[in-house]
């Protein structure tokens, strides 16, 4: 023990004698150019950390909960998928909104040339794609639906809502699913399921700030069978009519992860780490029930707390 201590101190003694050698060895210009590599990427991986973690809190705590050799790319592919979904809600026209998708499609075409733009999000993304070899359908089949979603239309039917889930939602979560290593049919089932349920949510969760910017998007043929008008949730109606609606969706969002889960017992233990935010959507689903399916109910602005704890005991128990 005391050969080792004194052995590891000087070892320490050592160091600076070490680096001088190493530096003798290293020309400068190669030795700065891989410090700035390596704070470059640093700089990269911080910020998509940051963008996960304001702007899908759920999916930046289901991130953390992945093996490590995931985990960064799985902030890469959630931070891809906020900087297209935010895209709809900075721009003021839907040309300028068409550009920036159209910079998206070039730079995953450039990344799979080994040539990402240089952009934060793009540098992890292309770090992801090295690691894992994720389907590069999967990533322009995202900025495809988020570009026809620039129309800035409510969905005629619920359909056409699970079909945008579909593209943008599930196909992250089998982007997720390559970055855990795992290709089985029944886990791609599973996400199907499991990215429409998300979808759904998210349009629910969404209505009372689009409502407040005179904007409405659940489903029409929906609104029409209750007799419920865009002006009615425009004002943030809470008459029965409204709940209705709310009530039809939210309902087919439960049976989405009624169907996910009927495909458990085939499903890979280690895939259940792809569908943590599980958790999330139900919570949201058993909130609004205890409301009365009134959206617009303030206590479904609150974030619970509990959430991460409880994605922590699923990913412990690998059930969802």
């Amino acid at each position: 023990m005391a050969a080792g201590i004194s052995a590891k101190r000087g070892l320490l003694r050592s160091e600076p004698s070490l680096y001088r050698a190493l530096r003798r060895h290293v020309p400068p210009s190669r030795a700065r150019t891989r410090g700035a590599a390596s704070s470059a990427a640093a700089d990269s991986q911080a910020y998509c950390l940051q963008l996960v973690r304001s702007r899908d809190y759920e999916g930046y705590v289901s991130s953390l909960l992945l093996p490590e050799e995931a985990r960064r790319s799985s902030l890469a592919l959630r931070a891809f998928n906020v900087e297209l979904a935010q895209v709809k809600d900075s721009v003021s026209q839907k040309t300028i909104g068409l550009m920036r998708m159209q910079f998206w499609k070039t730079a995953v075409e450039e990344i799979y040339r080994d040539e990402p733009p240089k952009q934060p999000v793009s540098g992890e993304l292309w770090r992801a794609v090295r690691k894992h070899e994720l389907t590069k359908r999967w990533l322009l089949r995202i900025i495809t639906e988020r570009e026809k979603d620039l129309d800035d239309r409510a969905y005629r039917n619920l359909q056409e809502l699970e079909t945008y889930s579909e593209n943008t939602q599930s196909s992250l979560i089998y982007l997720l699913l390559e970055s855990l290593g795992l290709k089985n049919v029944h886990a791609d089932h599973a996400a199907s399921h499991i990215g429409k349920a998300q979808g759904i949510v998210t349009c629910l969760r969404a209505t009372p700030y689009h409502s407040s910017r005179r904007r409405v998007y659940l489903p029409m043929d929906v609104c029409m069978l209750h007799g419920a008008s865009q002006e009615d949730f425009i004002r943030g109606g809470r008459e029965q009519k409204v709940r209705d609606v709310v009530y039809d969706v939210a309902s087919q969002a439960h049976v989405h992860l009624e169907h996910a889960r009927s495909f458990s017992n085939n499903v890979p233990p280690a895939a259940t780490l792809a569908f943590l935010q599980t958790v999330a959507l139900e919570d949201y689903l058993q909130r609004v029930r205890r409301a009365d399916f009134d959206v617009f109910h303030p206590s479904l602005k609150n974030r619970n707390p509990l959430v991460p704890f409880q994605m922590y005991l699923r990913s412990w128990r690998k059930t969802y």
